[in-house]
């Protein structure tokens, strides 16, 4: 089993660090449970990570920390050169924006523009450059005009979790944490999103963290994936290490995408056809290959 990355060499690019975190709920009371054990991590400037695990492992309430939403009982934490305890909050986050499971319902205002430019407003941003950046954010997550003129009552579940979105975005966060921002979405629609997503990742060059139990979306997009149980980092590496070790993480609660599931049955009818594969996108560069249509 690959073991967790603890006390990586300091980097220029290091956005986050985490050293010896840990987190108890309802601390003191019958109900107290402690839900991160001595965390350390780091996180890379331009990283696409994801944090896995079974439901109650700690990772939602991990990536809660990275805003100051919650505070460590114990252990260090710093983001964009910003510890989480203290004065500067309000900073904090607006370097670190949260899409939290269903967006779409903490839509509130009478049109969707007006739902994007509600934080500039509580920034004190001026009317102009309120409408800049609205229209530009509105753009890469394909929100029209019309769209931004309707109700969010009006608007299709992808529509809606596209312009909650769009409300953390048009703050300029320097790190997009999105906890199972698929929830809800017929494959379609989580298909749209993480092409948008995924674009701009590559074209703002920000710091991407994905929660999720879906093991085909962290194949198909994280560059490195966390596996969390039980409130422990207990594997840390690329798509492949982690996925190599499918044993293992059925013993926790997890799997391996289902395609990788499929090559393997594909491997009985075409010899030579690699295993090793967990994402569609390989997957039809290898079946094409193994066919005869690739080299």
């Amino acid at each position: 089993m690959i073991k967790p990355r603890k006390g990586w060499a300091v980097s220029l690019d290091k956005i986050i660090s985490m050293r010896n975190v840990n987190y108890t709920y309802m601390k003191n009371s019958p109900l107290e449970k402690q839900a991160v054990f001595d965390i350390s991590l780091d996180v890379e400037k331009g990283e696409f990570l994801a944090i896995i695990g079974h439901t109650g492992s700690g990772k939602s309430t991990l990536v809660q920390h990275l805003n100051g939403l919650i505070k460590p009982d114990s252990g260090t934490i710093t983001v964009a050169g910003m510890p989480t305890k203290g004065k500067g909050l309000k900073e904090l986050r607006r370097k670190v924006g949260i899409v939290f499971q269903y967006p779409e319902h903490q839509l509130f205002e009478e049109t969707i523009y007006k739902d994007i430019e509600f934080g500039l407003l509580k920034q004190g941003i001026e009317a102009k450059e309120r409408e800049r950046r609205v229209r530009e954010t509105a753009a890469v997550l394909e929100l029209s005009d019309e769209i931004l003129a309707k109700s969010p009552y009006e608007l299709s579940g992808g529509q809606k979790r596209r312009a909650a979105i769009a409300g953390i975005l048009v703050l300029e966060p320097e790190i997009l944490i999105l906890d199972e921002p698929a929830a809800g979405l017929d494959p379609a629609g989580t298909r749209e999103l993480f092409d948008i997503v995924t674009s701009l990742y590559k074209e703002k060059h920000i710091t991407v963290i994905l929660v999720s139990h879906s093991m085909e979306l962290v194949a198909e997009y994280a560059s490195r994936i966390i596996v969390m149980n039980e409130g422990r980092i207990v594997i840390d590496g690329s798509p492949g290490e982690i996925f190599m070790q499918a044993e293992y993480l059925e013993k926790i609660g997890l799997g391996v995408p289902q395609i990788t599931k499929l090559m393997a049955r594909l491997s009985e009818f075409c010899p030579g056809i690699r295993r090793d594969i967990f994402s569609v996108r390989a997957a039809e560069t290898e079946i094409m290959r193994c066919l005869g249509g690739g080299k």
